[in-house]
């Protein structure tokens, strides 16, 4: 098994027992967090196979919880994040689905405030670390562990040259890149990971480009970091 640096072995610093149920689970959270762009007034989470049979005694609902009111792993107040959500007026439901999923560790958000609506399912697959697959429908896939661009825009010639010469013009490195689109000259999204975390300059000019709809950033550094 190959691991991508140290922080893959130890695990991160965290509420709760388990790295996989409660720190991956407070990541799932932050990343649907910080792709619907503000906090969720509605939530609707749907688990799956270990997460299914084990969310309660493990934390895991406090964990997706927490992260979904962008608290880091290591937070406090995860213990009580369900009265801090309801404090706040969220209202959350969880659900369990006998439905295989390619990770036993998996989770379905459907998030909902009063001008947005995301949908993002995503696993938790080993100390800490989170791989998300699909978002609003789109099969794309990251793992939020560097700084990542998940851009909506629709499908045309030259769209990933124009995306890609903005970042190399601000010396912007491309770690990996996915996209998936629901046909030719259809609606697209495509996801950036980059080494270094993305300026909301650059963000604005790369929004400028023809048929960009939306772009959002996804960055989990530590805020104490």
């Amino acid at each position: 098994m190959r691991f991508k640096d140290v922080f893959s072995i130890i695990g991160p610093s965290m509420i709760g027992p388990s790295s996989s149920h409660t720190a991956g689970a407070v990541r799932l959270g932050r990343v649907a967090r910080q792709l619907l762009g503000e906090q969720p007034k509605k939530v609707e989470i749907t688990l799956y196979g270990s997460f299914a049979d084990t969310y309660r005694g493990h934390g895991t609902d406090l964990a997706l919880i927490g992260g979904l009111l962008d608290y880091e792993t290591d937070d406090p107040r995860i213990p009580v994040a369900a009265e801090e959500a309801e404090a706040l007026g969220v209202e959350i439901a969880f659900l369990t689905s006998k439905d295989k999923a390619d990770h036993p560790n998996t989770v379905r958000f459907h998030l909902s405030s009063e001008t947005r609506e995301l949908s993002m399912t995503g696993a938790s697959i080993g100390g800490g670390n989170v791989e998300i697959v699909n978002v609003n429908q789109f099969d794309v896939k990251f793992t939020a562990v560097y700084p990542t661009l998940v851009i909506s825009h629709h499908d045309r010639p030259g769209m990933i040259a124009d995306i890609t010469a903005l970042l190399g013009r601000s010396e912007i490195n491309i770690g990996f890149m996915d996209l998936d689109r629901k046909g030719r000259d259809r609606e697209a999204m495509t996801v950036i990971e980059t080494d270094v975390s993305i300026p909301d300059s650059l963000i604005e000019e790369l929004k400028n480009l023809s048929m960009i709809h939306e772009i959002k950033k996804v960055d989990l550094a530590e805020r104490g970091e």
